[in-house]
C-alpha cells in the first residue's frame, strides 16, 4: 500500500481533506490500523489551497516492491543558523532525500528549573537551556526553511516539543508532524499536535509497548494517518543495539505504519530496516560531524546520507513485490536444469510404460518429471531410443 499524506494549508484543524483510494474518489476511507490504502489527502473542493509536498511511502504489494521514506534529520545540526539550515536543506536535496526535519521548542516553554543535561549533551553548554537558547530558531526562520523545502521538491516536517510551540506552527506549509521519543507518553503535547490535523510521525524510543496504548489509538483514529517510528534514543546507538525487530514489534501489537529513526553510525542500517518493513526512515544529516553540537557525532555528512540512501533504493529494488513467480532472467536455467521422463532402454511402438522403462534426466523440455506417476501404464505411440526424453506425442 502506498500513503501519500499531506495537508491543506489554511484550513483550519479538525477540516481535513479525505484519503482517496485511485479509481474510488469521493470514497472515504480512515488511514488506521486496518485502511490498507491508496491515496493523497485532497483539500476541500471550495477553496484552492496551497500544499506541502506529501510524504509518500509504502508497503510492497504484489505489484510494486516498497517504497521508503527517508527524512533527512537537520534537527538543530545548524547551530542556530538559518542559513545554515538552508544549505542543510539543499544537502539533503543532494542526497536523495525525500523529506527535511526540522525541531522548534523555545527553552522557556520546555524546561523547569530542575531540567538537566544528558549525557551526550554534557561538555556542550553550562545548561540545558544554555544549549538549547542558542540552538533555537524564530518561527519565521522556519516558515522561510519550508518554502525553501518545497523549492527544493523536499517535504517538510518540524518536531514541536510544547502545546504553544504546535500553535506556532499552525501557519505553516507543513507535510507532517513528528514528535520526539520522550513525547510519545506527553498526552497534552500529543492532543496539541493531532488536532492540528496533519500527519504524525511518533517516535518511540524510551517507551515501552504498553506505554504507547494512548499514542496508538490517537493514530488509528487520525483521519491525516501517521506512523509509529521505531527508535533507540542513544546518539550514536551501537549498530548492535539498533531495535530493529521492534518495528514488528509494534507493527503485531498495532497494526499501524512502522518506521525506524536511526541513530546508529552504520550507512547500511536504513537498508536492513526497509528489510524489516520500514516504511520510513529519519537520519541525521550535519554540516560537519566534528562540530561541537549535541547531534553532529550521531549524524551523517551529504556523501555519506547520499550513500545511505543509494542503499535502502537498493533495498528496495531488492525485496520487489510481494509475490512469487518465475523470473524471465530464470528462463533459460528452468528450461536447461528441470528434469523430464526419459527411456532407460529403447522401447516399441505400442509398449505399455512400466516403472523400470523410465527415470527423470535432464533437461526439462520433455514430459515433466513429476507426472511420472500418470504416465505409467501408458502405450507408446511410436518408438522411443534409449536415453531419449519422452515427448508428448510418444504417448498413445
Amino acid at each position: 500500500m502506498l500513503y501519500q499524506l499531506s495537508y491543506p494549508v489554511g484550513s483550519e484543524p479538525g477540516i481535513l481533506g479525505r484519503v482517496v483510494a485511485p479509481g474510488k474518489r469521493g470514497e472515504t476511507r480512515p488511514m488506521g490500523a486496518d485502511s490498507p490504502i491508496t491515496g493523497e489527502m485532497q483539500s476541500p473542493a471550495a477553496t484552492p489551497m496551497k500544499t506541502a509536498k506529501p510524504l509518500a511511502f509504502g508497503q510492497a504489494t504484489r505489484d510494486a516492491p516498497p517504497r521508503v521514506c527517508v527524512v533527512a534529520e537537520i534537527g538543530v545540526n545548524h547551530d542556530g543558523d538559518a542559513d545554515r539550515a538552508a544549505r542543510l536543506i539543499d544537502a539533503a536535496a543532494q542526497a536523495g532525500a525525500d523529506a527535511v526535519k526540522f525541531q522548534y521548542f523555545h527553552p522557556d516553554r520546555l524546561l523547569s528549573n530542575q531540567a538537566e543535561l544528558a549525557g551526550y549533551q554534557r561538555g556542550k553548554a553550562a545548561s540545558q537551556h544554555a544549549l538549547l537558547a542558542k540552538l533555537a530558531l524564530p518561527i519565521e526562520a522556519l516558515a522561510s526553511l519550508g518554502e525553501s523545502a518545497q523549492a527544493v521538491g523536499l517535504g517538510f516536517i518540524v518536531t514541536p516539543f510544547s502545546p504553544a510551540d504546535v500553535r506556532d506552527l499552525a501557519g505553516l506549509n507543513l507535510s507532517a508532524v513528528k514528535t520526539a521519543s520522550p513525547d510519545a507518553v506527553n498526552t497534552p503535547l500529543l492532543e496539541a499536535v493531532f488536532a492540528l490535523g496533519l500527519p504524525v510521525l511518533v517516535s518511540t524510543g524510551t517507551c515501552t509497548l504498553g506505554e504507547l496504548e494512548t499514542a496508538a489509538q490517537m493514530l488509528a483514529e487520525h483521519p491525516a494517518g501517521g506512523v509509529f517510528l521505531q527508535c533507540v534514543s542513544s546518539y550514536p546507538t551501537p549498530p548492535g543495539q539498533a531495535g530493529l525487530n521492534g518495528m514488528a514489534a509494534l507493527s503485531q501489537r498495532y497494526a499501524l505504519p512502522v518506521g525506524y529513526s536511526d541513530h546508529t553510525p552504520a550507512l547500511h542500517t536504513g537498508a536492513v530496516a526497509a528489510g524489516a518493513g520500514a516504511v520510513v526512515l529519519e537520519k541525521h544529516l550535519t554540516h560537519d560531524r566534528d562540530a561541537r553540537g549535541p547531534d553532529h557525532a550521531a549524524s551523517l555528512d551529504t556523501d555519506g546520507l547520499a550513500q545511505y540512501v543509494a542503499n535502502v533504493r537498493d533495498a528496495e529494488r531488492m525485496l520487489g513485490p510481494v509475490i512469487k513467480t518465475v523470473d524471465p532472467l530464470e528462463a533459460d536455467v528452468r528450461r536447461v536444469s528441470r528434469q523430464s521422463i526419459c527411456a532407460v532402454r529403447t522401447l516399441a511402438a505400442g509398449h505399455v510404460l512400466t516403472s523400470g522403462d523410465v527415470t527423470v534426466k535432464r533437461p526439462g523440455t520433455g514430459i515433466a518429471a513429476s507426472t511420472l506417476r500418470e504416465v505409467l501404464g501408458r502405450p507408446l505411440a511410436r518408438p522411443v531410443a534409449a536415453n531419449d526424453l519422452l515427448m508428448p506425442g510418444d504417448l498413445g
